[in-house]
């Protein structure tokens, strides 16, 4: 026995040590000599915590995922020119070595520019600053700092052996990032650019192949990909690469002021059955669990703080229902077909204008079809191989054997959880607080002074948000609005982001840009009195530009400031001395950090002041009780950052978005866009601020709080993203075929449509809510009776399921009233509470 484990351990040590070969011909990547369909989920480690790490990797390939894939992010770990980081949320080999360890492949976008909604494209601010400098075109600068970083990346990859041949779980790199949207900006630079940046990449010999995502040029020595809502008809330059999709958008991105976008699960679904019907062989969900971005990583401007962007797993790390299980049964339908898909051409088939079959079949006699229905308001009925097929509108159906539809992308079968944010109902009312307000204006030092405006990010060179801008006015005793008890007007241009006028000490207002077009304006009126005034205007930047041609150009900061309404009319300031400073006090104290909290003195109180600008707040506080995940509630808050034990929760801003343009209900029909199904209207685009549960302590935890604006930090509150109940509806005539055992069934593993619901964890479903067999209409949450129902429909389901953590309730009429609506297509809607 010990010669066996001996032996066994030598050839596991002698696979690992030799690696596998990854190749590629016009139908996939082939691994040790394999073709290979792959799913693939776009996790950033930047944007969660190493503790969530291998929840998130798992919950992926419980999800039906074979890859993971990631940008490496060159301004987290090149934070200045040399210095590199690679620790807590940075940290790359971490993050590869638990994909490793889950039997997972990677995916590594390198880049360096990403883009990504990260600030700045993930390039390194202080690389403008470095003389000459002009990004993403053919600029010694930027080349030689990019493939210094590159190649630093790889060198690391191949130390670590992750790549492939080493026995590693990278398969395939990527350089560059959509650069062919804004190639063309940069004249006959961008073409030597691209070609230097394809030829840069293979020169680092990693063994696995290159790609270039959106390069409409790339090379020969590279793949070029497609990043988009629907890839199904994209095809590659040269025939001999594979059809790969890297980026298809399962929602969207948030914008402080902005609705909230959904893409429904049924259309996401569409478009990957769509492309692997259209001979596609990998596919990468962008995002897959999007995240958060903490302290100041977003871009924009404006991107919110939290990038769940509606991905299969919430920010928070949980599955997202039905997405996550809609998505799953899809890849296991998908996966059905794999051998039939890579190792046969397609052959096509009409069905009606915009009905169509594409079947595989090869010599060992597998076959597989994929049926579609592209019209986007009408079902179908098709005959295909002599069978008659229903077709829901913009739809495809799945048949692993060319004959039994186990899937179709438009019936969700998959419970939708009911998902809350919990409040502990106490805020941080009776805490001990600690208080520090700054003084409107320059603290300390000026910086220096000025006539006129300078640039407010070529100033800060974002270290931090903040510039303040001060000048002062002075106002003769004979002004008309003195005696009058009128008031001038302040009238402010910027080009961004946001301001708030300080008069006196004392907020006089605040405006910012709309989220599209950072520019604005500012026209308030303000309090001046007799004599000497003081004005103090605090510039700040909401995430950097992350693309666009020349992009690192984009400035932001104020171009005119005038008051209006003295007795000689308007007085421009415009050209006046005006004296700087870079930040905030607190700030530049560290007041956050632990070390930083004797640098002021602190003032303790148990009543905070509210509505105060420019106000530090500090409190300890202890863990919400539990194990979900936690977010901070600062709907009562104005704008500003927060810290918990120096960590970066940070920027919060309750902005409301505008009250029109949302739906009641998301209509999956037609091709989506993001403006298409949103929700949220009049509401604050973002209430909650995802603090992991890894930052907490046992006890004796730091928050805290740096308010601009002025709010009430008493009702500021932990809350709990808690699963507190669950909803289902499927119809008799769905399709209910268990994929993971059909293969062994060989088709014969069908039953009537069932409904699978299941509550959390150590609770149980305590109560049927809702329930109805025969044509009820709404959604979950809003479900109603129609004019067919059963009346013994909720006493059936709960026999079933009450007290139960799961169960399942076949769609049998013998279970309901026998007889019941003959001429109506039955189905069923649930709502349960989770407790």
């Amino acid at each position: 026995m010990k010669i066996l484990a001996w032996l066994l351990s030598l050839l596991l040590c002698f696979t690992l040590c030799l690696g596998y070969n990854v190749s590629y011909d016009s139908r996939s990547l082939i691994i040790n000599g394999q073709r290979k369909l792959l799913i693939s989920a776009a996790i950033h480690y930047p944007r969660s915590v190493p503790a969530m790490w291998p929840g998130l990797v798992q919950t992926a390939k419980e999800g039906g995922v074979d890859v993971i894939e990631t940008y490496v992010f060159w301004n987290g770990h090149e934070p200045s020119p040399g210095n590199y980081y690679f620790g807590g949320r940075y940290d790359l080999v971490k993050f590869a070595k638990i994909v490793e360890d889950a039997g997972m492949y990677l995916i590594l976008r390198i880049g360096p520019f990403v883009a990504a909604e990260w600030y700045f494209g993930g390039v390194p601010v202080w690389l403008h600053y470095v003389p000459d400098t002009v990004f993403r075109t053919d600029n010694e600068p930027f080349k030689y700092h990019m493939q210094k970083f590159t190649t630093f990346i790889v060198n690391l990859m191949k130390q670590e052996k992750l790549f492939a041949p080493q026995g590693g779980p990278i398969i395939l790199a990527q350089i560059e990032n959509e650069y062919g949207y804004y190639e063309k900006d940069y004249g006959e630079g961008g073409k030597k650019y691209a070609q230097w940046s394809a030829s840069m990449a293979v020169a680092q010999n990693i063994g696995v192949p290159w790609i270039m995502c959106q390069q409409f040029d790339a090379p020969e020595s590279v793949i070029n990909t497609c990043n988009s809502f629907y890839c199904d008809q994209f095809t590659p330059i040269f025939p001999n690469k594979p059809k790969i999709w890297t980026e298809n958008w399962p929602g969207w991105f948030k914008t402080f002021g902005a609705r909230n976008p959904h893409r429904p699960a049924e259309d996401i679904a569409f478009s990957v059955a769509r492309f692997f019907q259209k001979g596609g062989s990998v596919q990468n969900y962008y995002m897959y669990h999007g995240g958060t971005n903490f302290g100041r990583t977003s871009g924009g401007p404006f991107i919110t703080t939290s990038y769940d962007y509606e991905a299969p797993i919430d920010e928070y790390g949980l599955p997202r229902l039905p997405k996550w299980a809609h998505l799953k049964q899809l890849h296991l339908a998908i996966k059905l077909c794999e051998h039939a898909l890579l190792n046969s051409e397609p052959t096509h088939v009409s069905l009606g204008p915009s009905e169509e079959a594409d079947v595989f079949t090869n010599s060992s006699g597998a076959c597989a079809a994929f049926i579609s229905n592209t019209d986007d308001k009408n079902d179908k009925t098709v005959v295909f191989r002599n069978v008659s097929y229903h077709l829901p509108a913009w739809s495809v159906s799945i048949l692993p054997d060319c004959k039994t539809v186990v899937f179709n992308t438009a019936k969700v079968a998959s419970q939708t959880s009911v998902v809350e944010m919990a409040s502990e109902n106490k805020g941080l009312k009776g805490l001990k607080w600690e208080v520090f307000v700054e003084k409107a204006g320059i603290w300390g030092e000026a910086d220096f002074v000025k006539t006129g405006f300078v640039d407010h990010i070529n100033t800060t060179k974002f270290t931090t948000d903040y510039l303040w801008y001060t000048t002062s006015i002075f106002v003769d005793e004979n002004e008309a609005f003195l005696k009058k008890g009128s008031s001038p007007v302040l009238l402010i241009e910027s080009k961004g982001h946001a301001l708030h006028a300080f008069v006196n000490d004392e907020l006089q207002d605040s405006a910012s840009g709309n989220g599209t077009h950072p520019p604005f304006t500012l026209k308030s009126p303000i309090s001046l009195k007799a004599g000497k005034n003081e004005i103090a205007l605090l510039s700040m930047t909401v995430g950097l530009q992350n693309a666009g041609s020349f992009y690192e150009w984009v400035g932001a900061g104020l171009t005119s400031v005038k008051i209006k309404g003295f007795n000689n009319g308007t007085i421009d300031l415009s050209a006046h001395n005006w004296t700087y400073k870079i930040g905030v006090q607190g700030e530049h104290l560290g007041l956050y950090k632990k070390d930083g909290s004797s640098n002021v003195t602190w003032v303790s109180t148990p009543d905070p002041p509210k509505k105060q600008p420019l106000t530090w707040y500090k409190a300890i506080v202890d863990p919400p009780p539990g194990d979900e995940p936690i977010g901070l509630d600062m709907i009562d808050m104005g704008k500003g950052l927060a810290w918990l034990n120096g960590e970066e929760i940070g920027r919060y801003w309750p902005r409301k978005s505008p009250t029109h343009g949302c739906v009641q209900e998301c209509n999956y029909r037609g091709k989506f866009d993001p403006d298409k199904c949103n929700t949220g209207c009049g509401e604050p685009t973002q209430r909650w601020y995802h603090v992991p549960r890894s930052w907490f302590k046992p006890s004796g935890n730091v928050l805290v709080i740096f308010e601009e604006k002025g709010g009430d930090p008493l009702k500021i509150e932990f809350s709990r993203r808690k699963i507190s109940g669950a909803c289902a509806h499927a119809a008799v005539d769905y399709p209910s075929v268990d994929l993971e055992s059909w293969r062994e069934e060989n088709g014969t593993n069908k039953s009537i449509s069932t409904i699978n619901l299941k509550c959390p964890e150590n609770t149980r479903i305590s109560t049927v809510k809702f329930a109805s067999f025969g044509n009820p209409t709404g959604s979950c949450g809003s479900y109603t009776k129609g004019d067919c129902h059963d009346p013994n429909s909720t006493s059936v389901v709960e026999k079933i399921c009450l007290n139960q953590n799961k169960c399942a309730i076949e769609l049998a009429e013998e279970k309901f009233s026998r007889g019941l609506c003959p001429s109506v297509t039955k189905k069923l809607a649930v709502e349960v509470v989770c407790g």
